[in-house]
């Protein structure tokens, strides 16, 4: 059944629709399905897109580790989500995946390389949450996200 993300603002609806498809293609290990929903996914701002899928993975961080998140679980879960993704997509790159978790954690620094393409960030994105929701619906925690974002724009 597809989501209806019309209680979104305009602008993350898109994002959520090629998000959900894109994560629930890699829960279910589909690679055509992948494809598709990244292409959909690399398309839309790189901005938005960005924000919206940093603040669910620091959200399912934070909900897989209740008591805090130290150096030894962020390693756990880049190499859980390394392991798994490479069983069926092995061109998965560790590097791309601790970079998505130093952003999500806002830990990430620039030290001037440019950053991976949008559709290699896209399919990272999306292995890294389908590792961290297990069998859990997606939209849920990208729900999560964008009332997160909205706190935090009005609290600026």
């Amino acid at each position: 059944m597809d989501q209806n993300w019309r209680h979104l603002p305009p602008p993350a609806r898109p994002i959520a629709a090629a998000a959900t498809a894109a994560v629930t293609a890699a829960q279910s290990r589909d690679p055509a399905a992948l494809d598709r929903a990244i292409d959909d996914l690399a398309a839309l701002d790189p901005v938005q897109s960005g924000l919206i899928l940093g603040v669910a993975v620091r959200l399912l961080l934070e909900d897989g580790h209740p008591d805090g998140l130290d150096g030894e679980a962020v390693r756990d879960v880049l190499e859980r989500c390394v392991r798994s993704a490479a069983q069926w997509q092995p061109e998965v790159d560790p590097h791309v995946v601790l970079q998505l978790l130093a952003g999500a954690l806002g830990v990430l620094e620039d030290d001037g390389t440019p950053p991976p393409k949008p559709d290699v960030l896209a399919r990272h994105t999306a292995l890294l949450m389908a590792d961290l929701l297990g069998s859990r619906p997606v939209p849920p925690f990208l729900t999560a996200a964008l009332a997160d974002i909205e706190r935090t724009q009005l609290n600026d």
